[in-house]
């Protein structure tokens, strides 16, 4: 930040940053919602296919072992076929005979109705119920690693605001638990990442840590409302949406904690662009009471801006 920019007041309009100063590089992907297009990487998918699994979306994960399943099946199918009459009650060439003494094999379903005959076909049917148990030992490994990793239900606002607090602009916005249970000693970061131009008019992605009146909560059971004071020490300071935008400005947004019920630690993300920050407005109050008297939160609320 310059002395100029630490001159203004933080209400003050400062001018844009020129298009000398702040070179545009293409668009930068949302922080951890993006993949950048990448150029020149070795592809190592086979080696990685673990992690591929785990992170693809429930429906591809299904169609994936669906495929492979059908797959195995199709190829030990092709391989009986090979062999005429060596299924026993199974049509000479019929693949599709094949195809399903295959599924009852790999399933060690044993209908009795066909069998392996031959030498050949016995020794193929002992090579399918192989690798049946291991494709079955990895299905369930994969299946319970994804049902089992323990997840956070943490909501954010889908907007921030800045409104004057104790007299001082204040970056805010709001989490909570859609969980009714407890995180324990739970944290949360709020970084500036922004581009910078060296002395040599070189262009970087530059990550400042904003400082926030309270960073730790021993329990989150309710809503958290962060705050950053925009005073003359923050990043921030004197800043407007469109010198954000300028520097193509995102503010993200980390939590993390201890959930008593899967006893791991749990983490959420979201970020914040400059057009998702409201300026002079506030968070709508979500805590009513019930018909009981008793004080409750209202979600309906939970992302209203006034």
């Amino acid at each position: 930040m310059t002395a100029e920019d630490s001159a203004r007041s933080p209400g003050a309009e400062p001018h844009a940053p020129s298009p000398a100063r702040y070179p545009r590089m293409g668009t930068s992907p949302r922080m951890g919602t993006s993949r950048l297009p990448y150029i020149g990487l070795p592809r190592d998918a086979w080696r990685d296919a673990y992690h591929i699994l785990l992170t693809l979306p429930t429906a591809a994960f299904l169609g994936v072992i669906g495929l492979a399943f059908l797959t195995v099946n199709a190829v030990f199918a092709t391989l009986y076929v090979l062999d005429p009459g060596g299924v026993a009650n199974a049509r000479p060439g019929s693949f599709q005979d094949a195809f399903f003494f295959s599924v009852q094999t790999l399933g060690t379903l044993g209908y009795g109705v066909m069998s392996p005959r031959s030498l050949y076909a016995n020794l193929v049917a002992t090579s399918e119920t192989f690798i049946g148990l291991l494709n079955l030992g990895v299905a369930t490994g994969l299946l319970f690693a994804r049902i089992s990793r323990p997840t956070a239900r943490i909501m954010f606002t889908r907007r921030a605001v800045v409104t004057p607090m104790d007299g001082v602009p204040t970056l805010m916005f709001r989490a909570a638990n859609r969980r009714r249970n407890l995180v324990v000693e739970a944290e949360v970061s709020v970084t500036l990442i922004h581009d910078v131009v060296t002395a040599e008019g070189a262009v970087l992605r530059r990550f400042d840590d904003l400082s926030l009146l309270r960073s730790r909560s021993p329990l989150f059971f309710m809503t958290w409302q962060v705050m950053h004071q925009i005073d003359e020490r923050s990043p921030i300071f004197g800043e407007t949406t469109q010198s954000l935008l300028d520097k193509q400005a995102e503010i993200l947004v980390v939590m993390k904690g201890l959930d008593e019920t899967f006893v791991s630690t749990i983490h959420a993300r979201t970020s914040y662009r400059p057009e998702e920050i409201v300026w002079d407005a506030r968070l709508a109050d979500i805590f009513t009471t019930n018909d009981d008297g008793e004080r409750a939160i209202d979600f309906r609320r939970f992302h209203d801006i006034v």
